[in-house]
C-alpha cells in the first residue's frame, strides 16, 4: 500500500527530520520526500499506513499534511 501526502516541507533538512521522525515511529514504513513535485509529496509505503497519525505527528511538528486521493 502506498499512501501520498500534500506537505509544506521546504527543503531537504526539513525532509531528512520527517524522514527520521517516521522512522522512529513505524520502522516498517518505506518513506521518501519529492521536493520538486509542487505539493512537496511525502510517500508512505507499507503493508498498511496510519494516515491520521502520519498528519497528526505531521502537525504536531508544524507542518502542513494531507491525504492526497
Amino acid at each position: 500500500m502506498v499512501e501520498i501526502f500534500k506537505t509544506n516541507i521546504a527543503n531537504s533538512m526539513q525532509a531528512e527530520l520527517v524522514l527520521q521522525l517516521l522512522e522512529e515511529q513505524w520502522p516498517q514504513y518505506m518513506a521518501n520526500v519529492d521536493l520538486e513535485d509542487c505539493d512537496r509529496i511525502l510517500r508512505v509505503e507499507s503493508d498498511s499506513v496510519e494516515n491520521e497519525k502520519i498528519v497528526s505527528l505531521m502537525h504536531l511538528h508544524g507542518y502542513a499534511c494531507e491525504v492526497l486521493n
